[in-house]
């Protein structure tokens, strides 16, 4: 009762707790507060207004953040993994190829946990789908640091998976559905800055408790993963559900209330709230409760073929062009270019590590301003010239001090313009082009698509290069990275300012599609149609 006192007050629009039923009348009353302002002193509406929206993108901030964390384990595995698996190999005396099935399987798991995901986050819920994530991380990442063998260690391992799979699918598909349209791109990309924290987090852990004895250090190595998912637990009680999938569940009410607290301007609430309802059919339900999602994915209508093909193939283009293999094997990119300082080549690697986490904030300022089509494009056209950068160098310079230079420039400059576009921009696509219904197991695909494309990459890379050479495998990601300048061209829409349901609608309309923009008028049209 506290809280809904604090709210009559005026300053619990945003209270962070899951709301309650029938807010409605509540805010009609706020409505008709500032509507006496507005008669007696405009300057007062002004200010109550401009309150609300500072408010709204605190809250939003808030939730998109707590969505993000799953993505900070995800990370952070890569990146302690790297550290603690010569610790794990020293105190367990496990082979090679156990060393490669433990770091392997992750990716595969991962894989599978995206693929559920989808289905879980369609039944109990966005929301509780992060928290199955989290406690199902934490129970690995707590099976992993007592194990006592390999195996046990293993069954830790695939948890850890499964939980990571659920967690990296949903994070995006989550933010999407409850970003005001205006800072959708920007918000959707949080998970994959916190990707990069996470790894890095991974290094400064290895670095820190790498002094320990060999049987103490991993295991404290791998229980620090745990910190983030306690934080996870916390968040579940503060952040609301997604409104798109109350929506589905026909709790109207409670989605209103949502997009309450996370729309700028209340008269856009009704607005979008006509539109999601529209979207998730809910008109018509009969009509889709014949056809389950599973069947509507393996049978598609020709705009959600086209939603596909844009969706996986982008995620799948993100991972094919190397990012994976330029950055766990930086240290023998630099080798081949002449490095043999230990020291040095661990300063390079960092070098690398910073171009790829700085350059990603530059894509959330731009990719609500400039779009997503034209950070694409810079970013594909970018990475293809420093791929093929880097093949030419370890090709056809002799080792010295400029193939090194030449090297560290070229291989910083791809994961920088991984950063500014297909990085983050591959999440933001596939959490906002496929419809409501099927959006949640579309994106599931779509990230099934991209840790298998990662595997891939991450396990051949090695036995490439020993058959053609370091430059010559370059040679091949800057031929696959210059096709994903054409894939962007062709099967990429702009969906910039465009509201989830109105994206929907640019994939019904091939015309539209083609052109990459469609006009507000056309879209209205279409939604009467």
């Amino acid at each position: 009762m506290g809280m809904e006192g604090i709210q009559e007050n005026g300053n619990g629009e945003m209270g962070l707790s899951d709301f309650p039923l029938g807010r409605k009348n509540k805010y009609k009353r706020m409505d008709s507060e500032f509507t006496d302002y507005d008669d007696d002193d405009p300057s007062h509406h002004h200010h109550q207004l401009e309150r609300r929206k500072k408010s709204t993108r605190k809250y939003v901030f808030g939730c998109a953040v707590f969505a993000s964390l799953n993505n900070v384990l995800l990370g952070y595995d890569v990146g302690v993994m790297s550290g603690a698996i010569l610790f794990i190999q020293e105190d367990l005396k496990i082979t090679e190829v156990q060393q490669e099935v433990l770091v392997g399987v992750l990716s595969i798991i991962s894989l599978l946990g995206s693929l559920a995901g989808g289905r879980t986050s369609d039944a109990i819920g966005r929301k509780w789908t992060m928290g199955l994530a989290a406690v199902v991380f934490q129970t690995g990442a707590a099976v992993m640091t007592i194990a006592p063998s390999f195996e046990i260690l293993m069954v830790g391992r695939i948890l850890c998976g499964v939980g990571i799979g659920f967690g990296v699918m949903i994070a995006p598909v989550y933010i999407a559905e409850i970003s005001p349209t205006i800072a959708r791109g920007s918000l959707t990309s949080f998970p994959e800055i916190f990707i990069n924290l996470g790894i890095l987090l991974g290094y400064v852990s290895n670095y820190a408790f790498s002094g320990l004895s060999a049987h103490i250090s991993w295991r404290v190595m791998l229980a620090v993963g745990i910190l983030p998912s306690v934080f996870i637990g916390v968040a579940l009680f503060i952040i609301p559900e997604s409104p798109r999938w109350l929506v589905l569940q026909n709790r109207v009410e409670e989605a209103r209330s949502v997009l309450m607290k996370t729309n700028e301007n209340e008269w856009e609430v009704e607005e979008r709230l006509a539109e999601i309802q529209l979207a998730a059919g809910t008109t018509n339900t009969d009509k889709y409760e014949e056809k389950p999602v599973w069947r509507e994915l393996l049978s598609p209508s020709p705009a959600l073929r086209r939603m596909l093909i844009t969706g996986i193939g982008i995620q799948c283009f993100q991972q094919i062009t190397g990012i994976d293999a330029t950055v766990y094997y930086s240290p023998a990119i630099f080798k081949a270019a002449g490095i043999e300082d230990e020291s040095k080549l661990l300063a390079a690697t960092v070098a690398v590590g910073v171009s790829k986490t700085a350059f990603i904030l530059i894509a959330i300022i731009l990719i609500d301003k400039v779009g997503r089509k034209p950070l694409l494009y810079v970013s594909t056209i970018g990475m293809t010239t420093c791929l093929f950068g880097v093949g030419i160098t370890l090709i056809l310079m002799k080792e010295g001090s400029i193939s090194i230079a030449l090297a560290i420039l070229f291989v910083c400059g791809n994961v920088a313009f991984f950063s500014v576009g297909i990085g983050p921009v591959c999440w933001v696509l596939t959490s906002e082009i496929f419809p409501l219904r099927v959006r949640a197991q579309a994106s599931g695909l779509g990230a099934v698509g991209n840790r298998m494309c990662s595997g891939l990459i991450a396990m051949s890379f090695l036995s490439v290069s020993h058959a053609i050479t370091v430059g010559g495998t370059f040679l091949i990601f800057s031929a696959i990275s210059a096709l994903s300048v054409a894939f962007v061209y062709k099967y990429v829409p702009e969906t910039k300012g465009k509201s989830l349901e109105q994206i929907e609608l640019l994939f019904q309309d091939e015309y539209g599609r083609q052109g990459g923009e469609v006009q507000l008028g056309d879209v209205e049209h279409l939604v009467q149609k």
